[in-house]
């Protein structure tokens, strides 16, 4: 039954992913990061509809007689160049035993194609936040499952894996929960519907308990600085602070025993097992940094090198066998890609927080509440969840960042669009400056005429009188 409910949808959304290629975003959004597809048991879970549903969409893009092309500023540059100097060094120069395998640099040029398509197709407000909502609700889907279950079973659960594609690792699912609170704050405090807006409001705490139950130390560490970011930019820090801190107790008054010995070891990193496990693959990417400062060894090719840098391999290692992970997101790039990508890398995302810091400048010489303001907080929170988390968890090529990237453009071309429209905003000055406060007379019954008179301005005088 599942089978045949997630084929139907997605036949159907073929068509009208070619006539209306936003729509088309949208649903490959959910197949992307609510894999919908592995939701089912049979045929359906191993077909490409992703696949499919991109080849739709492009094709109504390309064929359409009113597209608009894809944004061209330095961070979509930056991508391209990306793709051209990971695949040099990938294709090219790689070291490694075996062969280079192309599927998955075939995978990183999708996720950066999606990406620059999405500044296309995404170019006003509303398109904004519909994309907003799915891709928020694709992840409180699994956040509001795992949640419930949790509550129900008193925290005696364990998210082993996630529900695949690039959040398939208990790790990377964590993270990923993590960076979907902010864009839930956002929808559950901007819906002005009372019903809907609880119901956003109420996916907050089980998507952070979700995170918990993954017992990812990475994911817990980014989820916290989500939060305080989250309540740095609240007009109610003080409530905010105290609510962080309620949950806080709560979840590690409810969180299983084997969480908070795993919680407690962090400070206790240089004799922790998983911790040293860390240290360790960090110096040996560093090893492979100095060997291959330029090109890296390859993408996607850190475990296959690995045993080459380590000095001291077991023979698990020397076999190849197990996951063997950089455990950080920056040096996995950096010892896999080269200097280049690595600072290409680097550039993109610090150009996106500088966007978001720029725009809430902007708008908070206008007005003292707005939608910008608003979005401004949850791109920041949700960017610097990744940014903090990268550290301790491998998702260097993780789809989402370069989503939110490209959703940063989209946010910055509209939210000046809407601040440059004067015939919008009339009572706003040129030079960006809130306008001057005006006395006005009350009105209403019960307002005397002399006692109005005092708030008009003396008449002047005419001239030769």
């Amino acid at each position: 039954m599942r089978d045949i409910l997630v084929t139907l949808i997605c036949l159907v959304a073929m068509p009208l992913s070619f006539k209306k290629p936003f729509v088309g975003l949208l649903f490959f959004s959910v197949l992307a990061y609510m894999r919908l597809q592995d939701l089912a048991w049979g045929f359906a879970r191993d077909m490409r509809w992703s696949f499919y549903i991109a080849i739709m969409t492009f094709g109504g893009y390309l064929l359409s007689k009113e597209k608009t092309p894809p944004m061209v500023n330095w961070r979509t540059m930056i991508m391209v160049l990306l793709v051209v100097v990971v695949g040099t060094g990938h294709l090219l120069l790689a070291e490694g035993r075996e062969a280079a395998d192309v599927s998955r640099f075939v995978d990183y040029v999708k996720i950066m194609g999606i990406a620059i398509f999405t500044t296309a197709v995404v170019r006003t407000r509303e398109q904004l936040r519909i994309l907003i909502w799915v891709i928020a609700m694709c992840f409180a889907f699994y956040g509001v499952k795992a949640g419930v279950a949790g509550i129900i079973k008193l925290g005696d659960v364990y998210i082993k894996r996630g529900p695949g594609g690039m959040i398939e690792d208990n790790n990377d699912f964590a993270l990923a929960l993590a960076m979907s609170i902010p864009l839930l704050l956002h929808l559950g405090t901007s819906e002005k519907r009372a019903i809907l807006s609880k119901g956003v409001m109420l996916m907050i705490p089980l998507t952070m308990i979700a995170v918990v139950l993954t017992r990812s130390r990475g994911g817990t560490v980014a989820m916290a600085f989500c939060m305080a970011i989250l309540v740095w930019r609240s007009h109610r820090r003080l409530v905010g602070m105290t609510l962080v801190g309620l949950s806080a107790i709560a979840v590690l008054a409810l969180a299983p025993k084997e969480y908070k010995e795993r919680i407690y070891s962090i400070k206790d990193y240089e004799t922790e097992g998983s911790a040293a496990s860390r240290l360790r693959a960090w110096g040996i990417a560093l090893r492979m940094v100095k060997a291959n400062p330029i090109w890296g060894v390859g993408f996607g090719r850190f475990q296959q090198n690995y045993a080459e840098y380590d000095p001291h391999p077991t023979p698990e290692i020397l076999a190849g066998k197990g996951v063997i992970v950089a455990h950080n997101s920056y040096l996995q790039i950096w010892a896999e890609c080269g200097s280049i990508a690595f600072g290409l890398y680097l550039m993109l995302i610090a150009l996106s927080v500088w966007d978001v810091w720029t725009i809430r400048k902007q708008a908070r010489r206008r007005y003292h509440s707005s939608w910008i303001l608003s979005y401004c907080t949850m791109f920041e929170a949700a960017l610097g969840t990744f940014v903090l988390g990268s550290v301790f968890l491998n998702r260097a090529h993780f789809d989402l960042i370069y989503h939110y990237v490209a959703i940063v453009m989209v946010f910055g071309h509209v939210a000046r669009l809407e601040m440059e429209n004067e015939a919008k905003y009339p009572t706003r000055s040129r030079v960006g400056r809130r306008g001057e406060l005006v006395l006005r007379p009350s009105r209403g019954f019960g307002r005397s005429p002399d006692k109005a008179s005092r708030f008009r301005a003396p008449l002047q005088p005419q001239r030769g009188s």
